[in-house]
């Protein structure tokens, strides 16, 4: 069969990587990609904003299965513009109907979803420009610290959490009055900060059945010790060692059986991963946000863990029957998923510098590109995020000293990453 996986990040890497190895793929197309998938691949110029497009490529290529990576085509509606071209037999469409992407796509439509359902999450208001006033009046019943979430997609750096009630009145102001994100924080969220452990879960699902994947837990912050700015994502770990049976059935039974119960109930068709971001709070699972993708550095630790084969758990969904029966067998092993950026990121960088030592992985290690490409007979950086080197070790102090190791064989100018992923790990 021949499939198409949109997207160009390490998440593509890892998701070309695990279905490559299925002999039922004749030829898989990534677009746009980056240089780790076209070793996997056949990297393609597409506009992935540009459906139109993208369904003349699907026709000329005689494409199967159509995976999405990133958030936006799935907030924009890809999965309904196709789905009036192609039935489900002749296109098997990994991503959510645009209305299930909303879930990602606005944090006020995700948490109406949770409150009509009676899913866990914590206690907020909503607030638009002309309401500037109520949100600072509600800033103020609030303890510290001060969480503010723009509505809208904005790559990962829409949440702002402040110790300071001065500096939180100033982020909303900023928000609100003067379009921090855009369109992204036309309406803003306040948010009462939740005191625990993060977590992230994913399923695969086609609305009435899901399969549980290998749980992680990422490290948002550039810094060290969990400091300073947000980014996409430094890091990640699966499986964190808290994820216990105990908490996972909890997760199961209170989280993702009311959130595909929800879809249902609603009718919101659902053909893809749901990412659920979690905060462990005494023991009690609460979501602090749905994502309709894949996680984007969890996905470098997660896929890496699954035995089964990706694709075929993928094209199966495409049939109730088999995808329910799908047993999914995972490694016990731990992995450990270390993001190496450019200096300056997740701010302003400059790229185009030579990565050198790219050759001498070891067996037990994975390198997924992210922001690469190639001149020549050289790698060069092309982004923010570089690469993301991955290790599986048979516990974590093991994980991550193979990746530490596997650190250090690799260099480019200005290459800065967390020495401590997996820190507060046991």
């Amino acid at each position: 069969m021949n499939v198409l996986l949109l997207g160009s990040g390490g998440r593509e890497n890892a998701i070309a990587w695990s279905i490559k190895k299925n002999s039922k793929l004749k030829k898989l197309y990534i677009a746009p990609g980056n240089y780790g998938t076209s070793l996997l691949g056949t990297n393609i110029k597409l506009d992935i904003s540009d459906f139109n497009e993208i369904e003349n490529f699907i026709i000329e290529k005689n494409i199967s299965l159509l995976i999405v990576g990133p958030e936006q085509p799935i907030v924009d509606g890809i999965f309904n513009y196709l789905r009036s071209f192609f039935n489900s037999d002749e296109l098997i469409i990994i991503a959510p109907s645009k209305l299930g992407g909303a879930l990602e796509g606005s944090k006020k439509f995700a948490k109406e979803f949770m409150d009509r359902h009676g899913i866990s999450n914590a206690k907020y208001q909503t607030f638009k420009k002309e309401e500037i006033q109520k949100g600072l009046d509600y800033l103020r019943t609030l303890n510290p610290p001060y969480v503010l979430k723009a509505d809208g997609l904005a790559a990962g750096k829409g949440v702002i959490i402040s110790n300071n009630l001065l500096e939180a009145e100033e982020s909303l102001k900023k928000l609100l009055l003067k379009n921090q994100f855009g369109e992204a924080s036309k309406t803003v969220l306040v948010e009462e900060f939740l005191e625990g452990i993060e977590l992230s879960v994913f399923v695969l699902t086609n609305g009435i059945d899901y399969k549980i994947l290998p749980p992680a837990k990422d490290y948002k912050r550039i810094g060290e010790g969990d400091k300073g700015l947000n980014t996409g994502g430094m890091g990640s770990v699966s499986p964190p060692s808290f994820a216990d049976d105990l908490l996972m059935e909890k997760i199961k039974n209170k989280i993702i059986e009311p959130t595909i119960l929800g879809l249902q109930k609603e009718k919101i068709e659902y053909n893809g991963f749901i990412f659920f971001g979690l905060i462990s709070v005494n023991g009690e699972p609460k979501v602090i946000e749905y994502n309709a993708r894949l996680g984007d550095p969890e996905t470098q630790s997660v896929l890496p863990r699954i035995k089964s084969d990706l694709l075929d758990l993928l094209v199966s969904i495409n049939k109730p029957k088999e995808f329910k029966d799908f047993k999914i067998n995972i490694q016990k092993n731990t992995c450990v998923s270390t993001i190496l950026a450019s200096k300056g990121y997740p701010e302003k960088y400059t790229k185009g510098f030579k990565i050198s030592g790219l050759d001498s992985k070891s067996s037990n290690s994975l390198i997924f590109h992210a922001g690469t490409k190639k001149e020549g007979d050289c790698i060069y950086t092309n982004g923010g995020r570089v690469l993301a080197v991955t290790s599986i070790g048979e516990n974590l102090n093991k994980a991550k000293q193979i990746n530490t190791e596997e650190i250090k064989k690799i260099s480019f100018q200005g290459m800065n990453y967390r020495k401590d992923i997996g820190f507060d790990l046991k």
